[in-house]
């Protein structure tokens, strides 16, 4: 009990760091890492667990990979375009210390009870932030009208976060509708789980993030079709037109997106046409450096590509082609289809409702982590993404206890002694099914 309190803590901290900052002294070391060591010391110093994961793990190769990857990057980068050294250190590390959090909390020595409130507990510290950015949005009166200035982000800091703070909500969204959908026989449950979806989706929208409206268009058709993956997409093109119904600032921060240009032709609003001037340079990028520019170098190479100078690619995808080369961009996409892979080995765990339905939730959520390094590169930040990859442990702790609890056989050695003790002759009947009970 005690270790599931202090797993419990990080799960809370996270995505709420900036409310609970802590100066280390030591350059790159943060409250965060501190509490990465303390859960490793405590679960290393925790009892042996009564059933422990076994294998290397569905994400431990990919990730081996992009360390890999990124380390290379990191080398080339002090070598190309030598810089601050410990600055170049400092974001390698934040690049792997938060996968790590995988690692941990698949090992976390808890058993399936305490595995799925740990599960749980993820997702009601999303909604908790949800709350956060509603109750901003009702202090700012956002949803009156549509300015830059005037969105929410809840935890993750001001207006700037707004498109990070959208990416978490969305991520989280598919985990509560999941249960609304699949989670039979546990009316309360879907009953909280529709309240917190509730609350996320309107979080989502005082974020005025267009990325996540789609995002979770996206998913939430893919939940409702499941395996129709086509018909899934037709519907949330479709349903698209229905956001004219939400409040007048959504419907100007979605119409704004295509624009009057100068001659008065249509055309992409300013964020928009900038990512794709920002892609194409970092195309260019990297047919002059098919190895890769190195890790954070991107912001200093684009001015020579496009006319945005130390900018950030608005696409991790692009960003890891453009930094790590092909190899890095490989390691991503391995990285997600094993993800993918995961949520579906969870789904096939157990027979069970419950299972199937944090199988097929996790397997949205990872959709929508996807799609939310598209518009954007949240992928090293750990606000963000610290939860999703603790979720990831857990959920691949949770299908590997499943799976041994489903794999028990039926204990009945005493029912058979029985039968044959008052019934000597009753072994004939089958020969062969208690072989070492009727002797």
């Amino acid at each position: 009990m005690l270790l599931r309190l202090v797993l419990a803590i990080p799960i809370l901290l996270m995505p709420n760091l900036l409310y609970v900052p802590l100066d280390t002294g030591v350059p790159g070391l943060n409250l965060a890492n501190l509490l990465l060591l303390a859960l490793v010391a405590a679960v290393a110093l925790s009892a042996p667990p009564t059933a422990p994961t076994t294998g290397i793990g569905t994400l431990t190769p990919p990730l081996l990979l992009l360390f890999l990857v990124l380390a290379i990057a990191t080398v080339i980068a002090m070598v190309s375009m030598p810089m601050d050294p410990l600055d170049d250190l400092v974001d390698l590390k934040d690049f792997v210390f938060y996968p790590l959090l995988y690692f941990v909390y698949r090992r976390c020595r808890q058993d399936l009870a305490g595995t799925r409130q740990l599960i749980w507990l993820t997702v009601a510290v999303a909604v908790a932030a949800g709350i956060d950015a509603v109750l901003q949005g009702i202090e700012m009166d956002t949803l009156s009208s549509f300015s830059d200035t005037n969105r929410v982000a809840g935890p993750f800091g001001d207006y700037r976060s707004a498109n990070r703070a959208g990416v978490f909500f969305v991520m989280f969204l598919p985990m509560l509708a999941a249960a609304v959908l699949f989670l039979r026989g546990h009316g309360f449950m879907r009953l909280l789980a529709a309240g917190g979806a509730a609350i996320l989706a309107l979080a989502i929208l005082l974020t005025y993030s267009r990325q996540a409206y789609l995002i979770a268009v996206v998913v939430l058709a893919l939940l409702v079709v499941r395996k129709h993956v086509l018909l899934a997409l037709l519907l949330a093109v479709a349903a698209l037109p229905a956001l004219t119904l939400v409040p007048t600032g959504v419907v100007e921060r979605v119409t704004e997106t295509r624009q009057e240009n100068v001659v008065g032709g249509p055309g992409l609003d300013v964020s928009t046409a900038s990512r794709f001037e920002i892609w194409s340079g970092a195309i260019d990028m990297w047919q002059e450096h098919p190895a890769g520019v190195g890790l954070g170098r991107f912001p200093e190479y684009i001015g020579d590509y496009s006319e945005y100078e130390h900018y950030d690619a608005h696409n991790m995808y692009v960003l890891m082609l453009a930094e790590c080369g092909p190899l890095g961009l490989f390691a991503m996409l391995w990285l997600l289809w094993r993800l993918l892979r995961l949520g579906f080995n969870v789904s096939r765990a157990s027979g069970d409702a419950e299972t199937r339905m944090l199988g097929l939730g996790f397997t949205a959520t990872v959709v929508a982590m996807a799609m939310g390094n598209l518009y954007g590169s949240p992928f090293h930040e750990g606000l963000v993404m610290a939860n999703f990859w603790i979720l990831c442990g857990l959920m691949e702790r949770y299908g590997v206890l499943k799976r041994q609890v489903a794999a028990q056989p039926v204990d009945d050695t005493s029912l058979a002694s029985t039968i044959y003790e008052r019934f000597p002759l009753a072994g004939h009947i089958a020969p062969g099914r208690y072989r070492q009970d009727f002797r």
